[in-house]
């Protein structure tokens, strides 16, 4: 049985590949006897996609042999990186696709420039509007992936002002491209949606979002997860804001991604079934959270990767962490 995308549940599912993409994915399908085939006992969902980690700070093989065949990585420097995403786009490459914004725009001495985890070049620090729009276009023209990361993080020190923050945003915006933010501390979010961010990469834990401002982030603003890293296995009072925060959200139509922080403490590499159940706790149905991980169905001419599990995930999300197959881009990267 299998999980093709929204909605599509297909009993005895065939998966039908070539070079890299899919030819055909549903059931009741009959494979002629030259065709290789590969015989799973399992339950079948797309493979999953990380929207937050710093891949630089975890193993690649790891990571896709644990389920994850595509990750963005929000924030790590552009010599290390993009060529390490570069590599990913290869046949053979022992990790996920990887698509990586580079450093994250910030102000001088601001947040992460002083950062134990982040190696030099993390952070892009700017002074003024025209070098805040001078870094989107530098960064987007490095990155090709369309989104610019900034940070706002007033708990670890300065932050950009209005008038650099809305330039960072106007400049993206006129380029086609998003902006997600790394927003902590009291202000910062009602901040980042007054100058037209699009998307928060945490969601908000260090306050309690009056039920006006959830409402004008959820009329326009996505939400990466990340959950679990605010509670490392217990519960905590940042943990229970930016659950209370989501819920809220949630209920006022807006729109949540998978995103772990991969890279940061014990974040385990490949499915994290703990952040799975954070999200379904937060208020996602279990079909909800499941289309949160993986973002793009099986179906004709997408990306061939997949995963197959050993008990149905409809039935107790537990199952996201017994695999029984990683297929990345046509390749059998696990199978047990």
């Amino acid at each position: 049985m299998g999980w093709l995308g929204p909605g599509r549940f297909v009993d005895d599912v065939v998966v039908a590949v070539d070079r890299g993409r899919i030819e055909f994915a549903g059931g009741g399908a009959t494979v002629a006897a030259d065709v290789p085939v590969v015989d799973v006992d399992g339950f079948v969902i797309p493979g999953v996609v990380d929207r937050h980690v710093h891949i630089g700070l975890s193993e690649p093989g790891a990571v896709v042999a644990g389920g994850v065949t595509a990750v963005r990585d929000l924030g790590w420097p552009p010599d290390a990186v993009f060529p390490l995403a570069d590599a990913s786009e290869t046949p053979g490459f022992e990790g996920p696709l990887i698509r990586a914004v580079g450093p994250m725009i910030t102000c001088r001495g601001g947040y992460p420039s002083r950062a134990g985890w982040a190696p030099s070049g993390t952070a892009l620090e700017v002074g003024g509007p025209d070098l805040a729009a001078e870094a989107v276009r530098q960064v987007l023209k490095e990155s090709g992936i369309g989104v610019v990361k900034i940070a706002l993080n007033a708990d670890e020190g300065p932050t950009l002002t209005d008038e650099e923050l809305v330039a960072v945003c106007d400049t993206a915006h006129q380029m086609e491209a998003r902006v997600t933010c790394h927003a902590e501390g009291r202000g910062q979010v009602e901040r980042a949606l007054g100058a037209g961010v699009d998307e928060f990469a945490h969601c908000p834990w260090s306050e309690t979002l009056s039920d006006e401002l959830i409402a004008g982030v959820a009329a326009r603003m996505r939400i990466v997860s990340t959950l679990d890293i605010l509670s490392r296995g217990s519960d905590t009072p940042e943990l229970r804001r930016a659950t209370d925060n989501l819920n809220r959200y949630l209920q006022a139509g807006g729109q949540v991604t998978y995103g772990t922080d991969l890279g940061n403490g014990s974040i385990p590499p490949g499915i994290h079934v703990g952040e799975a159940w954070h999200l379904h706790r937060a208020g996602l149905s279990t079909e909800g959270v499941i289309e949160a991980m993986t973002f793009r169905p099986l179906e004709k001419d997408e990306p061939a990767d997949l995963v197959a599990l050993a008990a149905n995930p409809f039935e107790d999300l537990d199952a996201l962490g017994d695999l029984r197959l990683v297929v990345r881009a046509g390749r059998i990267v696990r199978s047990n």
